[in-house]
Protein backbone atom coordinates (compact mmCIF):
# COMPACT_ATOMS: atom_id res chain seq x y z
CA UNK A 1 0.00 0.00 0.00
CA UNK A 2 1.42 3.40 -0.92
CA UNK A 3 1.22 6.62 1.10
CA UNK A 4 -1.16 8.15 -1.45
CA UNK A 5 -4.86 7.58 -1.02
CA UNK A 6 -7.42 8.31 -3.72
CA UNK A 7 -10.34 8.21 -1.33
CA UNK A 8 -10.44 11.28 0.90
CA UNK A 9 -12.91 12.57 3.47
CA UNK A 10 -13.46 16.01 4.94
CA UNK A 11 -13.16 16.38 8.70
CA UNK A 12 -13.95 20.00 9.43
CA UNK A 13 -11.67 22.08 7.26
CA UNK A 14 -9.17 19.22 6.81
CA UNK A 15 -9.06 16.91 3.82
CA UNK A 16 -7.70 13.59 5.14
CA UNK A 17 -7.36 10.07 3.74
CA UNK A 18 -10.45 7.94 4.38
CA UNK A 19 -8.39 5.38 6.30
CA UNK A 20 -7.57 8.15 8.79
CA UNK A 21 -11.06 9.69 8.90
CA UNK A 22 -13.01 6.48 9.46
CA UNK A 23 -11.32 5.43 12.74
CA UNK A 24 -11.69 8.99 14.03
CA UNK A 25 -15.45 9.06 13.41
CA UNK A 26 -16.36 5.48 14.36
CA UNK A 27 -13.85 4.53 17.04
CA UNK A 28 -12.33 7.58 18.72
CA UNK A 29 -15.25 10.04 18.90
CA UNK A 30 -17.64 7.69 20.75
CA UNK A 31 -14.90 6.71 23.21
CA UNK A 32 -13.99 10.34 23.90
CA UNK A 33 -17.66 11.08 24.46
CA UNK A 34 -17.91 8.27 27.00
CA UNK A 35 -14.79 9.39 28.87
CA UNK A 36 -15.94 13.03 28.90
CA UNK A 37 -19.48 12.12 30.02
CA UNK A 38 -18.35 9.92 32.90
CA UNK A 39 -16.32 12.78 34.36
CA UNK A 40 -13.01 10.93 34.04
CA UNK A 41 -11.40 13.70 31.99
CA UNK A 42 -10.74 17.31 32.99
CA UNK A 43 -13.78 19.39 33.95
CA UNK A 44 -13.76 21.37 30.69
CA UNK A 45 -14.11 18.20 28.59
CA UNK A 46 -17.85 17.53 28.37
CA UNK A 47 -20.39 15.60 26.36
CA UNK A 48 -23.39 17.39 24.89
CA UNK A 49 -26.51 15.27 24.40
CA UNK A 50 -29.08 16.74 22.01
CA UNK A 51 -32.02 15.37 20.02
CA UNK A 52 -31.24 14.71 16.38
CA UNK A 53 -33.17 17.09 14.15
CA UNK A 54 -34.11 14.29 11.73
CA UNK A 55 -33.90 11.08 13.75
CA UNK A 56 -35.29 12.38 17.04
CA UNK A 57 -32.77 10.17 18.85
CA UNK A 58 -30.38 11.49 21.47
CA UNK A 59 -26.96 12.12 19.94
CA UNK A 60 -23.80 12.73 21.99
CA UNK A 61 -20.96 15.05 21.02
CA UNK A 62 -17.65 15.36 22.90
CA UNK A 63 -16.82 19.08 23.25
CA UNK A 64 -14.52 21.48 25.07
CA UNK A 65 -16.24 23.98 27.35
CA UNK A 66 -14.65 27.31 28.20
CA UNK A 67 -15.39 29.49 31.24
CA UNK A 68 -15.15 33.27 30.93
CA UNK A 69 -16.22 35.65 33.71
CA UNK A 70 -17.99 32.82 35.55
CA UNK A 71 -20.09 31.88 32.50
CA UNK A 72 -19.77 28.61 30.56
CA UNK A 73 -19.60 28.52 26.76
CA UNK A 74 -19.52 25.92 23.99
CA UNK A 75 -17.84 26.79 20.69
CA UNK A 76 -18.20 25.09 17.33
CA UNK A 77 -14.68 24.81 15.94
CA UNK A 78 -16.19 23.39 12.72
CA UNK A 79 -18.42 26.41 12.11
CA UNK A 80 -22.09 26.87 11.27
CA UNK A 81 -22.60 23.47 9.65
CA UNK A 82 -21.41 21.30 12.53
CA UNK A 83 -24.04 18.65 13.23
CA UNK A 84 -24.33 19.53 16.92
CA UNK A 85 -24.95 23.21 16.09
CA UNK A 86 -27.77 22.38 13.67
CA UNK A 87 -29.31 19.96 16.18
CA UNK A 88 -29.13 22.47 19.04
CA UNK A 89 -30.79 25.14 16.92
CA UNK A 90 -33.54 22.71 15.87
CA UNK A 91 -34.09 21.72 19.52
CA UNK A 92 -34.54 25.33 20.57
CA UNK A 93 -31.29 25.23 22.56
CA UNK A 94 -32.45 22.40 24.85
CA UNK A 95 -29.80 19.79 25.63
CA UNK A 96 -28.08 17.82 28.39
CA UNK A 97 -24.49 18.55 29.39
CA UNK A 98 -22.64 15.62 30.92
CA UNK A 99 -19.46 15.48 32.94
CA UNK A 100 -19.95 12.87 35.62
CA UNK A 101 -23.63 13.74 35.96
CA UNK A 102 -26.25 15.00 33.55
CA UNK A 103 -27.38 18.63 33.70
CA UNK A 104 -30.37 19.87 31.72
CA UNK A 105 -29.32 23.06 29.98
CA UNK A 106 -30.42 25.61 27.44
CA UNK A 107 -27.88 26.98 24.99
CA UNK A 108 -28.18 30.65 24.05
CA UNK A 109 -26.35 31.71 20.91
CA UNK A 110 -24.01 34.67 21.39
CA UNK A 111 -24.22 37.48 18.79
CA UNK A 112 -21.18 37.65 16.47
CA UNK A 113 -20.15 41.04 17.86
CA UNK A 114 -19.62 39.55 21.33
CA UNK A 115 -17.70 36.40 20.35
CA UNK A 116 -14.09 37.63 19.88
CA UNK A 117 -12.85 37.34 23.47
CA UNK A 118 -14.72 34.04 23.91
CA UNK A 119 -13.06 32.60 20.80
CA UNK A 120 -9.64 33.67 22.06
CA UNK A 121 -10.27 31.99 25.43
CA UNK A 122 -11.53 28.87 23.63
CA UNK A 123 -8.39 28.53 21.48
CA UNK A 124 -6.22 28.77 24.59
CA UNK A 125 -8.26 25.98 26.24
CA UNK A 126 -8.68 23.70 23.20
CA UNK A 127 -5.42 23.18 21.30
CA UNK A 128 -7.12 20.58 19.07
CA UNK A 129 -9.33 23.32 17.64
CA UNK A 130 -6.45 25.45 16.39
CA UNK A 131 -6.13 23.80 12.94
CA UNK A 132 -9.83 24.52 12.31
CA UNK A 133 -9.73 28.23 13.18
CA UNK A 134 -7.98 30.65 10.82
CA UNK A 135 -6.50 32.80 13.61
CA UNK A 136 -3.52 32.19 15.91
CA UNK A 137 -4.37 31.78 19.60
CA UNK A 138 -2.19 34.79 20.46
CA UNK A 139 -3.62 37.09 17.76
CA UNK A 140 -5.18 40.41 18.81
CA UNK A 141 -8.94 40.50 19.48
CA UNK A 142 -9.50 42.40 16.23
CA UNK A 143 -8.52 39.31 14.24
CA UNK A 144 -10.92 37.16 16.27
CA UNK A 145 -13.67 39.71 15.63
CA UNK A 146 -13.06 39.34 11.90
CA UNK A 147 -13.87 35.60 11.94
CA UNK A 148 -16.45 35.63 14.75
CA UNK A 149 -19.48 35.49 12.43
CA UNK A 150 -18.35 32.10 11.07
CA UNK A 151 -17.89 30.34 14.43
CA UNK A 152 -21.00 29.85 16.58
CA UNK A 153 -20.65 30.32 20.33
CA UNK A 154 -23.33 29.30 22.85
CA UNK A 155 -23.74 30.30 26.51
CA UNK A 156 -24.65 27.38 28.78
CA UNK A 157 -27.65 28.21 30.97
CA UNK A 158 -28.73 25.70 33.61
CA UNK A 159 -32.39 24.70 33.71
CA UNK A 160 -33.77 24.14 37.22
Amino acid sequence: MTGDCDERRRIGSLDVPRRTAQPTRTILEPRFGLVFARGIARDYLVTLDVRGRRSGRRISFPLVMVKVDGQRYLVSMLGENAVWVRNVRAAGGNAVLRHGRGEEIRLEEIPAGERARLLKAYLRRAPGARPHVAVDKDAPLLEFARIAATIPVFRVVGVR
